[in-house]
């Protein structure tokens, strides 16, 4: 195995296991960062620092990240009506994509294989629909970022 596929398969758990923390506590309509604290405490194996890095930031950004989620949904959809756990990959695919140096593709296809793991038959095509949407109205830097660089 190479050192890429090690690292690959590595953030492929911890997304999955950051899922599960953010998919609780959306059940349990509690607060992301407290399920994390106790999943933390005395965990086995232990929450890796990716896991709690991508609960955090969608924790942190949920707003935007559901507005940019529902702006790219189709009219006759809504956030509450997507399925919980197609919801919950697609806050942290849009977390990555907005807020880390994770390649957009690498995000959209790490969520698109949680959903063909994990959820309905037709998720992966819908996931992948909503999230290409996501990227392609991605804000990238302005004239004055560029500037001031």
């Amino acid at each position: 195995m190479t050192t890429r596929t090690t690292h690959s398969s590595t953030q492929t758990k911890a997304r999955k296991r950051a899922l599960d923390i953010l998919f609780e506590a959306d059940l349990r309509e509690s607060d992301a960062l407290a399920t994390l604290a106790e999943r933390s405490a005395d965990a086995e194996p232990p929450v890796r620092d990716f896991t709690a890095g991508l609960v955090k930031g969608v924790s942190a950004h949920r707003d935007d990240i559901d507005a940019r989620i529902v702006a790219a949904l189709a009219d006759d959809w809504s956030l509450q009506r997507l399925p919980r756990v197609d919801r919950t990959i697609m806050r942290i695919a849009v977390f990555e994509i907005d807020h880390t140096p994770v390649p957009d593709a690498v995000a959209v296809s790490e969520a698109v294989g949680l959903a063909g793991q994990l959820s309905t038959d037709d998720s992966p095509k819908f996931v992948n629909g909503v999230l290409r949407t996501v990227v392609e109205t991605k804000a990238g830097p302005t004239t004055a970022d560029v500037a001031s660089a």
